[in-house]
């Protein structure tokens, strides 16, 4: 099942919106009552789990995959040689941090980190920096050329 975002999507596309108060439900509150204070660690591995599931081939497919799955608009900010840093933003974004103060974007920073991994072949690890007050969230990802993954 190792599919791209645009092989995601269904043959019929449908337009339909999606409801803030049921994505919160399920992801502020269902998931946080059921995987309780450990809920943000737990989120990040299911995020790598995800991107395991979903490898994209390269950050203009990851941006693509936001898209697709509804998470927010992804850009890539800056890059060098030991990290990148990205931007996720989006209206649906600005009414969770500005409705729940414990949001976390947890999923998507383990999204990132293990798509980067998978296309760079070294251990990755990514760090949400929210900015509640703009609606927009920041992740650093960070590597070290030297802990290379060996298949």
């Amino acid at each position: 099942m190792n599919e791209t975002a645009s092989e995601l999507i269904p043959i019929e596309q449908k337009t339909e919106s999606i409801s803030v108060f049921g994505y919160e439900l399920i992801r502020e509150v269902l998931l946080h009552d059921i995987l309780g204070d450990d809920a943000p660690e737990i989120l990040y591995w299911a995020g790598k789990t995800l991107a395991r599931k979903y490898p994209q081939k390269t950050v203009s497919e990851i941006i693509d995959f936001f898209e697709q799955a509804s998470w927010g608009n992804l850009v890539l900010k800056k890059e060098s040689k030991n990290e990148m840093e990205f931007e996720l933003s989006s209206s649906f974004i600005q009414e969770r941090c500005k409705n729940n103060n414990r949001c976390t974007f947890q999923l998507e920073a383990g999204f990132i980190a293990q798509q980067i991994e998978l296309q760079s072949e070294v251990i990755c690890e990514s760090y949400e920096h929210p900015n509640k007050r703009k609606g927009k969230i920041q992740f650093t990802v960070k590597w070290d050329k030297k802990d290379k993954i060996e298949y």
